[in-house]
């Protein structure tokens, strides 16, 4: 099993009603445990160290899948599954100000927001120490940013979140795919430690912004 699976898995195995995604399923293995591969979800090949994911709309969890079988998703509108795209946009010119934060009424300063479309409703959730936490948004919250930042119109329902990064000084805004969403959430789960989460933590954190912020294309150049 990868790094990144390991941390999907923990970023789902919440608290009862802490977050409307259930845990991922367990993959079949092949071998010893120290030689186990993770397998494709769907048709059970083996899968490269780097592969896609999709979006299970009905169980609402997130399925490792092989090149041939993701494909079979790509631009599909409907049906059980959803092809988790690849790339983060970054959004330099995003306007929030902190008053416009507070309103939003998160306990941190980090979090993602989503369209959902089982219920048909945006969902912010918040990393925590037991996982993804969903914060209900206050009423017409998100209808006054989306007012104010056209992009996010952009976002892909279930796949693609807005993802904010408001630490200390930082100021940084995203549209992400949802498997980067959550692996910040299973970082955030696997090393906290204590009330602040220790060195270790923000060491990591911090690193994985910095790969966001490095990897992270211009929307401009997103059709």
């Amino acid at each position: 099993m990868t790094h990144e699976s390991r941390l999907l898995r923990g970023a789902l195995a919440t608290r009862r009603g802490a977050t409307p995604f259930a845990p991922l399923r367990r993959l079949a293995s092949a071998g010893d445990s120290d030689k186990a591969r993770e397998r494709c979800e769907l048709c059970c090949a083996l899968l490269a160290s780097e592969h896609r994911h999709l979006f299970e709309l009905a169980n609402r969890n997130i399925v490792c899948a092989c090149d041939a079988c993701a494909m079979r998703f790509q631009a599909v509108s409907g049906g059980r599954f959803k092809l988790v795209p690849r790339d983060a946009y970054s959004l330099p010119n995003f306007s929030l100000d902190d008053a416009e934060w507070e309103n939003l009424a998160l306990p941190i300063d980090l979090a993602f927001f989503f369209y959902h479309s089982g219920p048909g409703k945006m969902v912010a959730l918040y990393p925590s120490p037991a996982g993804a936490t969903e914060s209900l948004l206050p009423l017409n919250s998100w209808d006054r940013l989306a007012q104010k930042n056209p992009e996010v119109e952009r976002l892909e329902p279930d796949v693609q979140a807005l993802l904010v990064n408001r630490v200390g000084l930082a100021r940084e805004y995203y549209l992400a795919p949802i498997d980067q969403c959550f692996e910040l959430v299973g970082l955030i789960r696997a090393n906290w430690r204590g009330f602040s989460g220790g060195q270790d933590a923000w060491r990591k954190i911090n690193g994985f912004f910095a790969r966001m912020k490095e990897s992270a294309r211009s929307l401009e150049t997103h059709a």
